[in-house]
C-alpha cells in the first residue's frame, strides 16, 4: 500500500481492508475450513497438545497459530497452502515423538530431566538456582497441596513439563514456615517446635543451636528462626 493511499478518515478500508465486501464471506468458509483442519490436526497429535505441554509442543502450537492465520483471512493465500502446511507441522511433532522413544538421549535433549527440588525437608538450592526456580513459586504449589511447612515435605520434583511432584512425609516434622510473612492469622494453623529448634531461613535445615549466628551446615546463611510445626495432620 503507498503512502497516499492511506486516509485517517477512510472509514471503509480500516473496517473491511482493500479486499471486496465479497471476501467476508470467503473469510467464513476459509475460517470454518482451516478450522476444522486445526482442530483434526491437534487431536491426532495427542493428548498431550490438551495437557502440561512439552516445549517441542509450544513450538508446535506456535507454529499453527502463524500457519492458520493467513489461510483464513489472505485472499493471496490458498487453502491447500495452509492445509499442506498444517500437513508438515503434523508430521513433524509425530516424527520426533517417534524418535524421541526410540533415542533417550533425543528426549533429555528436547525434554529434559526431572529435578529434584526439596528432599527431607531441605530446599535444593542450587538445582533451583540452575532451573531458575524462586523459593516463593515453590512454596506456592506447597500451599495449593496444603503444606504449611517444609517438616511435611519428603521429596518435591519438577518435572520436565513443568509441573511439580509433591511427596508428603509420612510423619509431620518441625521445618521452615512457608505461609506468606504478611498473614500474621493464618500461622495459628501452626506451633513452635517442642525441642525449640531453629530452622534455616535459605534452605528450611533444622538443627539444634544455640547461637543464631552460626552458619548452616547445608547452605553457610546464617539467618535463622523457630522451627513451625503442622498442628493439622498431612
Amino acid at each position: 500500500m503507498k503512502k497516499e493511499d492511506v486516509h485517517l478518515w477512510d472509514i471503509n478500508r480500516i473496517v473491511f481492508g482493500e479486499a471486496p465486501h465479497v471476501f467476508m464471506i470467503e473469510v467464513f468458509i476459509r475460517t470454518v475450513f482451516i478450522y476444522s483442519l486445526l482442530l483434526v490436526a491437534v487431536r491426532l497429535m495427542g493428548k498431550r497438545m490438551s495437557g502440561q505441554l512439552t516445549i517441542s509442543e509450544i513450538a508446535v502450537m506456535l507454529t499453527l497459530g502463524a500457519i492458520v492465520s493467513p489461510a483464513m483471512q489472505s485472499p493471496g493465500v490458498g487453502l491447500l497452502q495452509g492445509a499442506f502446511i498444517l500437513f508438515l507441522a503434523f508430521s513433524f511433532q509425530r516424527g520426533l515423538n517417534f524418535f524421541e522413544f526410540k533415542s533417550r538421549k533425543l528426549e533429555k535433549l528436547n525434554h529434559g530431566e526431572i529435578v529434584m527440588i526439596v528432599k527431607d525437608g531441605i530446599m535444593m538450592l542450587d538445582e533451583m538456582k540452575h532451573i531458575k526456580l524462586s523459593r516463593q513459586q515453590l512454596f506456592a504449589a506447597l500451599r495449593t497441596e496444603g503444606i504449611q511447612n517444609l517438616g511435611q515435605v519428603d521429596r518435591v520434583y519438577l518435572e520436565s513439563f513443568g509441573i511439580f511432584s509433591i511427596y508428603k512425609s509420612k510423619d509431620s516434622k518441625a521445618g521452615l514456615d512457608i505461609f506468606p510473612p504478611d498473614d500474621e492469622e493464618i500461622k495459628a494453623f501452626s506451633g513452635t517446635d517442642k525441642y525449640h529448634q531453629l530452622v534455616c531461613t535459605s534452605c528450611g535445615n533444622v538443627d539444634r543451636v544455640e547461637v543464631k549466628v552460626k552458619p548452616c551446615p547445608v547452605c553457610s546463611a546464617e539467618k535463622w528462626q523457630n522451627a513451625r510445626v503442622s498442628t493439622v495432620a498431612n
